[in-house]
């Protein structure tokens, strides 16, 4: 296990602290050798925190009492949903560990081969598509500013928007970790300092005795909060890549306080924004979040809680940009990090602009994320199992050996531990869902989606055990 002793700050005799910023990463997928690591667990607060001070959050607080729920029920499912940061925390502890970011620690979980197929689907494509949406969203935030400034939101106007989106959230993908750490606390203080504004605007007016005029009970009552569970869990869930942004860390760093910062930096500005949405939705109709909540904020603010969505989104569609980078490594093309960042925004920019100017296909690939629990619980949890399994003993020099005969190739570069976990539990979750369809487990029990507990519990014990007297910490 990972050193209890405090965390040392260690700077590289190449890459000095103050120089990080100014340069483009250099390390792609590679392992990080100790004389290079640096800083403290506490940046990763801001890191996490930048990402999650944001518009999404403000939006899914509002639909859980859009969904019939109290605000009293709304405020303890955010609260309940939110704890999944924990398991996000738990993960990151093997970033210094193994020197390596997640889409190679999972090597361990999947062999060289398998572990292609997984960065494939969990990490590249499902990376892209949620910036893609990201990337909509803000831009109908930046559509309105520009309206407000007095310049029609025309097709050569909307692609502009789109394209200088896109490229301040590339240049920092691309710039990577050292920009990253950098940048992000003071967007974290920028960002807290708008939302206060919200806050102190929804406060005035909320109602905090909502209850809606025809309450939900039994069965209707308990499927809308473990749907709502698991509506605020799918964000923690996303980010199975937490070591990404962890691995500079030095090996002797404290587990207990890259797991307490990192979910601390999730947990808390999620919470905080969520529950804005859920009381906002006591008094506005939060199905046009933006509009609605224009409607309760000084007529001053408005660009500026404009400016700050799209702030916010550059934040959390920077850090997909740059996981989607590392994850397009770990497939196996051979390509420099800073140019597969590259690669993913141009695919995610085009998805956007051909949903906005061509065909609304968002809602599809939206519908089509409502899924992705199915697989991202129980991926995350296998990763968790095999980190306890292995006590966050990570050789990250064993990891970088993708030949034949390697420790983590198993039989013919696949871990058929790893790819049944993970298949077996997402197999079952899926009778449980009830999102874009309805699982016949679901529909059996009236339509209470079990998907998440379901998925995450048996592939973490299908995992347990395939791999019991095969790990060697």
């Amino acid at each position: 296990m990972a050193s209890s002793t405090p965390a040392r700050t260690t700077r590289s005799s190449t890459a000095p602290d103050s120089d990080r910023p100014t340069r483009i990463e250099s390390h792609g997928i590679d392992h990080i050798p100790e004389e290079e690591r640096y800083g403290h667990p506490r940046e990763l607060f801001s890191i996490w925190a930048a990402a999650n001070v944001n518009y999404l959050s403000l939006v899914i607080g509002g639909a859980l009492v859009l969904m019939g729920l109290s605000l009293a029920q709304a405020l303890v499912v955010i609260v309940i949903g939110n704890l999944f940061w924990l398991l996000t925390g738990v993960l990151a502890i093997s970033g210094p560990a193994a020197g390596a970011p997640s889409e190679v620690i999972t090597r361990a979980m999947y062999g060289v081969r398998g572990n292609r197929v997984n960065n494939a689907v969990t990490g590249w494509m499902i990376s892209v598509c949620y910036f893609a949406l990201n990337l909509a969203a803000a831009a109908g935030a930046a559509f309105a500013l520009v309206e407000k400034a007095g310049i029609a939101a025309s097709t050569p106007v909307k692609i502009g928007v789109v394209l200088a989106i896109a490229g301040l959230t590339l240049t920092i993908g691309v710039y990577g970790h050292g920009l990253i750490v950098r940048l992000y606390l003071p967007i974290t203080i920028a960002l807290t300092a708008a939302f206060g504004v919200v806050a102190y605007a929804v406060l005035l007016k909320a109602d905090f005795g909502y209850v809606p005029d025809a309450p939900l009970g039994g069965t209707e009552l308990w499927a809308t909060v473990i749907g709502g569970v698991t509506l605020i869990a799918a964000g923690p869930l996303s980010y199975t890549t937490s070591a990404d942004f962890s691995r500079y860390l030095p090996s002797t760093t404290s587990a207990k306080a890259v797991i307490g910062w990192t979910a601390l930096g999730g947990f808390v500005p999620s919470v905080v924004v969520c529950a804005l949405g859920a009381l906002a939705a006591t008094v506005v109709d939060m199905t046009d979040p933006q509009t609605a909540l224009q409607a309760l904020l000084p007529g001053w603010f408005a660009p500026v809680f404009l400016l700050a969505l799209v702030v916010g989104t550059i934040a959390i569609n920077a850090m997909t940009a740059y996981s989607a980078g590392l994850a397009l490594q770990a497939v196996g093309l051979r390509i420099r990090r800073s140019r597969s960042v590259l690669v993913d925004g141009t695919v995610a920019v085009a998805l956007t602009l051909y949903a906005l100017l061509v065909s609304n296909f968002l809602d599809t690939v939206s519908n089509v994320l409502q899924l992705t629990v199915v697989l991202l619980g129980p991926a995350m949890t296998v990763y968790a199992v095999d980190i306890l399994l292995r006590r966050n003993r990570y050789d990250g020099a064993a990891l970088m050996d993708e030949n034949p005969g390697s420790r983590f190739w198993f039989a013919r570069g696949f871990n058929l531990a790893g790819a049944v976990a993970v298949l077996g539990g997402g197999a079952v979750a899926a009778l449980c869902v009830d999102t874009a369809y309805t699982g016949p487990i679901a529909a059996a029990l009236g339509g209470v989606d079990l998907a998440l507990p379901v998925g995450m519990v048996l592939s973490g014990v299908l995992y347990a055990l395939l791999m019991r007297g095969r790990v060697s910490a």
